[in-house]
């Protein structure tokens, strides 16, 4: 067997592994995330293959390859669908049966520090802080060209103030590359980018990952008002707005009788009370509150000459 027919079995078997384990993959677990792997190295791949051990499994590969099986086992796992088209780029997978949260949190937990190159997009802002630089005078002409306020002291260079260098989803220049790279700065960390969650045949935004009860519960009592306005305001009566009918119906009922001497009953008379005589409330409202404070100055009185009394026993006892 030549050279060229070794390699190209050994590829063929390769492929064949490959493609059983991706099925295997496929049916031993319901949920998976779609990452990216700009960025990352095999080492740092390592790691996180090592922080995820028992409990995901990540899968890389050619999208060529992974569509394919993806669409030879589809009649047999017909969940996998939507995941085919999404399989472009630089992506992999990372399959679970384990909590999402926890092992999105597990997978980009694992950051590493990179410099800034030239023409790659900025993921974060990039300030630069103010301080000494380390750099010469002669230097100075190149911080001028980037609009940095400097000085010199004690024979270098200090930048003056804060400088936003790079805004996120910029380029980053040549000259900024360069600035960042003299100065020691890596500004950007990589990992694994979560773009998209899978759970049992359903494709959703990482975000919805972050969704609390507190959250459901506010958007839900937000759309509850909302049907209560709408249904207040066009007079079509639902379960969200009857208790706001009811009460407005009860104050219509109140005026009335205020309007009326005619017209009473037993929620108004407190009100025409109130009315006829307003000075008769504010003067009852002290009493009542004296009145209130008083059994508390005995509970604390009594209390006080009981601790006193037991105390001289224990004294002479």
């Amino acid at each position: 067997m030549s050279l060229a027919e070794e390699g190209a079995r050994v590829y063929s078997d390769r492929k064949v592994n490959y493609f059983e384990t991706l099925r295997e993959n496929l049916d031993t677990y319901s949920k998976c995330f779609l990452v990216h792997a700009d960025n990352v190295g095999s080492l740092q791949m390592q790691q996180i293959r090592a922080s995820i051990r028992g409990r995901a499994e990540i899968l890389m590969g050619k999208n060529t390859m992974i569509r394919k099986a993806m669409r030879d086992h589809v009649e047999k796992n017909p969940t996998i669908e939507p995941l085919i088209e999404l399989m472009r780029g630089n992506v992999g997978m990372v399959f679970t049966n384990d909590d999402l949260v926890e092992i999105r949190d597990l997978v980009i937990a694992n950051k590493k520090p990179a410099p800034a190159r030239v023409n790659a997009i900025a993921p974060v802002d990039v300030f630069v802080p103010p301080g000494p630089t380390g750099q010469g005078p002669e230097k100075t002409s190149f911080f001028q060209a980037l609009s940095i306020a400097t000085k010199i002291n004690r024979g270098m260079i200090e930048i003056l103030k804060e400088v936003h260098l790079i805004k996120e989803g910029e380029k980053v220049g040549a000259s900024e590359a360069a600035l960042l790279n003299m100065l020691g700065i890596s500004p950007f960390a990589y990992s694994l980018k979560v773009t998209k969650v899978f759970d049992n045949g359903t494709i959703f935004s990482p975000a919805v990952l972050d969704i609390t009860d507190e959250d459901v519960l506010s958007k839900f009592a937000a759309g509850v008002a909302n049907i209560a306005c709408v249904s207040l305001a066009i007079g079509f009566p639902t379960a969200a707005s009857v208790g706001h009918s009811i009460i407005n119906g009860f104050r219509n009922l109140l005026a009335v009788a205020a309007e009326c001497e005619d017209i009473t009953f037993k929620e108004a008379e407190s009100m025409k009370a109130f009315l006829a005589d307003p000075s008769a409330f504010a003067a009852a409202a002290p009493a009542a509150a004296a009145a209130d404070a008083a059994p508390a100055a005995a509970e604390v009185k009594e209390e006080s000459e009981s601790s006193s009394a037991g105390g001289g026993f224990d004294m002479f006892d």
